[in-house]
């Protein structure tokens, strides 16, 4: 029992949840052993303070595997960064967006950075454009979290995938977890002679 538990009476809470009643600490303690169980005081600050038989160690274990299944479960949002530079080809530029959108299809949130080297920094002006036509390519599965911004010789904006994006990310997660594995198709060696 707590030490804390020095009130002349508890309430008691049985193992099943039933109210037992309001009784002196001691007789309290006597009922949780001889029902092999521990006395724990759940609310100190009431009048009188109110206790509960139960098993501690299974009470703690249980808070635990609730805490693990909880965690499994909850989705950790990584930001994904894609650099660009401010003269890049049309070809460089369809392929780092690609990546843009298929991190953003994938659930992430993507920092879409313009790195300015020397004197191009004076030519923020093209940056933003080039921000501004990622965003727009891409908002069929993005929004913009963060507007375009200018920090040193880098100017950066982070976009979030859209809801829908990211329930149809979290349903092929799921599906892909519960589809057993598929055997590849069997080869046959290459370079042998097939024998007559």
């Amino acid at each position: 029992m707590n030490e804390r538990i020095r009130a002349r009476e508890v309430r008691v809470i049985g193992d099943e949840g039933e109210q037992i009643g309001v009784m002196p600490p001691f007789e309290a303690l006597k009922m949780a052993r001889e029902r092999n169980l521990d006395l724990v005081e759940i609310s100190p600050t009431a009048q009188p303070p109110v206790c509960r038989i139960m098993d501690y160690g299974k009470f703690l274990y249980q808070n635990e595997k609730r805490e693990r299944e909880a965690k499994k479960k909850q989705k950790v949002i990584t930001v994904k960064e894609v650099k660009f530079r401010i003269n890049v080809d049309d070809h460089d530029y369809e392929t780092k967006k690609g990546h843009v959108q298929r991190f953003l299809k994938q659930g992430d949130k993507v920092k879409v950075t313009i790195m300015f080297r020397g004197r191009e920094v004076t030519y923020a002006q093209h940056g933003r454009r080039l921000l501004e036509r990622v965003a727009t390519d891409s908002n069929k599965v993005a929004i913009v979290e963060r507007e375009a911004r200018l920090e040193g010789r880098n100017m950066f904006m982070i976009l979030s995938p859209r809801q829908e994006v990211v329930a149809a990310a979290q349903a092929a997660h799921a599906a892909k977890q519960h589809q057993p594995g598929a055997e590849a198709p069997h080869a046959e060696p290459a370079g042998e002679p097939a024998e007559s």
